[in-house]
Formats: C-alpha cells, sequence, structure tokens
C-alpha cells in the first residue's frame, strides 16, 4: 500500500466529500446502497450542502500521488437541521469516509487525529458523530475517545471531549 499524507480540506473539496459520505453509508460489505439514494437522502446531504461554510473544517488523507483516499470533517448543525449526530447546538458533528482499498491502514485514525486537533484549535471542547450498529469504526472511535451518549434507530450517538 502507498503511504499518504493529510492536508486541510479546501472549498474545492465538495465533490470528493459527497463520495466519502456515499463511502460511510456503504461500510457494510455487500449491501450497496446507491449514490444517487444515499445523496437525496436530507441528512445526507446536510453533511455536504454549501460546502464549505464558515465553521466546517476537515482534513484530507492523499496519496503519494496526490489523489484524495479519505476525508474527515465537521460541520455545526441546529435543533432545526439536526443530523443523525446531534447532541447540541455548538458542538460540530464529524463525518468520515476512507476508500475501501485504504481502509484498514491507518487513514481513518489519521484523520480522526487531525480532525480532533483542527476542532480543538477552533476552541471546540466535544465532538460528535453517530455510527450504526456493527460497523467496525465503532471500534476505532472508543480507541480515540468517543464514547455513546446515545442509542437511537440501529445507531449511536458518541462524543469525545476534546480537552
Amino acid at each position: 500500500m502507498s503511504t499518504f499524507t493529510l492536508r486541510p480540506a479546501a472549498p474545492s473539496d465538495g465533490a470528493f466529500l459527497a463520495d466519502m459520505v456515499v463511502e460511510a453509508a456503504n461500510w457494510r460489505q455487500g449491501a450497496t446502497r446507491p449514490r444517487p439514494d444515499v445523496l437525496a437522502d436530507p441528512v445526507s446531504r446536510g453533511y455536504i450542502a454549501g460546502w464549505q461554510r464558515p465553521a466546517d473544517r476537515g482534513v484530507v488523507a492523499v496519496d503519494d500521488g496526490g489523489r484524495p483516499v479519505g476525508a474527515a470533517w465537521y460541520r455545526l448543525f441546529s435543533v432545526e437541521q439536526r443530523a443523525h449526530g446531534f447532541v447540541a447546538t455548538g458542538v460540530p458533528e464529524l463525518i468520515i469516509g476512507v476508500r475501501p482499498l485504504w481502509r484498514a491502514q491507518g487513514v481513518g485514525r489519521s484523520l480522526l487525529q487531525g480532525l480532533a486537533d483542527a476542532a480543538r484549535s477552533a476552541g471546540f471542547a466535544r465532538l460528535t458523530l453517530s455510527v450504526e450498529h456493527g460497523n467496525f469504526a465503532g471500534v476505532l472511535y472508543r480507541s480515540e475517545g468517543f464514547a455513546v451518549v446515545e442509542t437511537v434507530g440501529g445507531r449511536d450517538t458518541m462524543v469525545r471531549t476534546l480537552a
């Protein structure tokens, strides 16, 4: 496997972030959610619509040829337009996706750590995310300090304190 590096996400990364929303939705081997269906979902669309808003931050993993292989980013959501991992106004929710060939290669962990550093630098005290039951990424999230704070409809909302 090639090496990878992280770079800050840019406004021009919007299309790639949409790809990563689709990857995140298709975590289960053998079960494919078609791209148009994933991106038609209002919550999934909310993770990328209008990227990059003023409070949006992210990191992109790129291979040694400069091709993006994964991304993690956060957004702030309101009570009225909440996403799956919403816990409170002012607590950013992160979204992460990694291309299948790059999974289990340390990309996800590096992305999480890079995004946590960015959120801490921006003055946030916590990060939140949502993970479906059975998703192997839940183990990674726990190992990076995320804890389950709510379980609804087959998915866990997890929070990490950044202090």
